[in-house]
């Protein structure tokens, strides 16, 4: 419900303060300001836009949240947020502007399908879903794939780890893990920015 409330008030601020062009991730000052890697999973650039994104966060977040904890959840977004970007970075040419939790969503949907499958439950709704915004993010103009797929690897790979540490090695596991993961994310948008 927080980042739920992050964005919508980010959205309304936008109608009376100019926040989009210094917070959303533009290829071109993404060297000089790199906090748009993650400022941007939290603006969007319409209203079918953040409605599409906080119904999708509405109906995984509170499972997600229930299963992982809270501070698991928050890393895995902001994460995910991060691998959206770095995949921009990685995926595209020349000057290209993105904003939107969707990278993040997708980070969540990959994990949930990690999650169900570790806990004996059956993952094929979250696969459908997965691959239809797959599709739509290669034939739906404006749609950052890049981003979608960045997130989908990241939080797939998160979800794998949360799921699958052993009990014993479950609360360090995850801190090196989250930690290790924003290493390599940070250490690969530095060499792409060179």
């Amino acid at each position: 419900m927080t980042i739920i409330g992050i964005c919508v008030a980010l959205f309304l601020a936008s109608y009376v303060l100019p926040i989009m062009p210094f917070f959303r991730l533009d290829t071109t000052q993404v060297a000089d300001e790199p906090w748009r890697m993650i400022t941007s999973a939290f603006l969007h650039n319409g209203w079918l836009h953040l409605l599409l994104n906080m119904y999708a966060l509405w109906i995984v977040g509170p499972f997600l949240e229930n299963m992982l904890g809270r501070w698991r959840y928050v890393a895995l977004y902001l994460v995910s947020a991060l691998g959206g970007s770095v995949a921009v970075l990685l995926l595209t040419s020349g000057a290209y502007a993105v904003a939107g939790a969707s990278g993040a969503v997708f980070g969540f949907f990959g994990a949930i399908a990690v999650v169900l499958r570790r806990t004996g439950r059956d993952a094929r709704q979250i696969l459908i879903v997965i691959a239809i915004n797959v599709v739509f993010g290669f034939v739906v103009a404006g749609i950052s794939w890049q981003a979608h797929l960045g997130g989908l690897v990241v939080g797939t790979a998160l979800g794998a780890l949360f799921a699958y540490l052993p009990k014993e090695r479950r609360s360090v596991g995850a801190v090196l893990g989250v930690a290790g993961m924003t290493v390599l994310l940070l250490g690969a948008s530095a060499a792409l920015l060179v």
